[in-house]
Formats: structure tokens, C-alpha cells, sequence
């Protein structure tokens, strides 16, 4: 079972950045989609941006060109990714979920964001807040 833990969450005031981590507790190499999600308030979880053998990356509208995912390869041990997120609007705000399933579920990293399957691994969450 692959165990997957964030930190990095925090307030900050809009305009602000945050970086999030999220290490995994094995390997995950060219199987495995990396993700983030989050969850707002009453508001349905969404697909933030994905990574695929550490190059390959899709992000969602909302995010595009102020969050950047990135994949860690330094230690062999697991995997990290890294969500770096600039310019944050109180919008962003939500719990933040690192989430990791099998690429061979998806024609494309994109699907997975829109549409995870039940069989994924998930984090427990990190919160993100952004004051006006």
C-alpha cells in the first residue's frame, strides 16, 4: 500500500506562494501519474496538475501559469513532487490532496485530473488558505 504525505500548507495573503511536498513511500516511476487535488468548502474536489516521468504535466485552467508541478528523481528511496503555487487568490484556498494511480487507467495525464478512478492512493491533505 503506498502511503503518500503532504506538508507545506499554510496562510498566506493573496498575491502570496506556497510550495507543497508530498513524499511517497516507494518508487512511483513510469506506472504512476502524480497529482494534486483540492477541495474547497461545499465545492467538489478538483484536479489542480499532474506529472508523468517527471516532465509530462497537465494543469487545470484555474491554475495555469501561476502553480507549477514538479517531480524529485535526487533520492531513490521514493518519490516527491512539489506543487509550487504564486500569485494565490482566496479562490485557492481548500485542502490540499497529493494523489498517485496507474497511468495505464488514462489515454492522457489530463483524464486523470478530470476523472480519478477509486483505485488511486491518496494523501490525507494539507490546508491551504488565502486571505483576501
Amino acid at each position: 500500500q503506498v502511503q503518500l504525505v503532504e506538508s507545506g500548507g499554510g496562510s498566506v495573503q493573496s498575491g502570496g506562494s506556497l510550495r507543497l511536498s508530498c513524499a511517497a513511500s516507494e518508487i512511483l516511476g513510469s506506472l504512476y501519474y502524480l497529482a494534486w487535488f483540492r477541495q474547497a468548502p461545499g465545492k467538489k474536489r478538483e484536479g489542480v496538475a499532474v506529472i508523468h516521468n517527471g516532465a509530462n504535466t497537465r494543469y487545470s485552467d484555474s491554475v495555469k501559469g501561476r502553480f507549477t508541478i514538479s517531480q524529485d528523481f535526487q533520492d531513490n528511496a521514493k518519490s516527491t513532487i512539489y506543487l509550487q503555487m504564486n500569485n494565490l487568490h482566496p479562490d485557492d484556498t481548500g485542502v490540499y490532496y497529493c494523489a498517485a494511480d496507474r497511468s495505464g487507467f488514462y489515454s492522457d495525464p489530463y483524464y486523470y485530473l478530470k476523472s480519478p478512478t477509486d483505485s488511486g492512493f491518496w494523501g490525507q491533505g494539507t490546508q491551504v488558505t488565502v486571505s483576501s
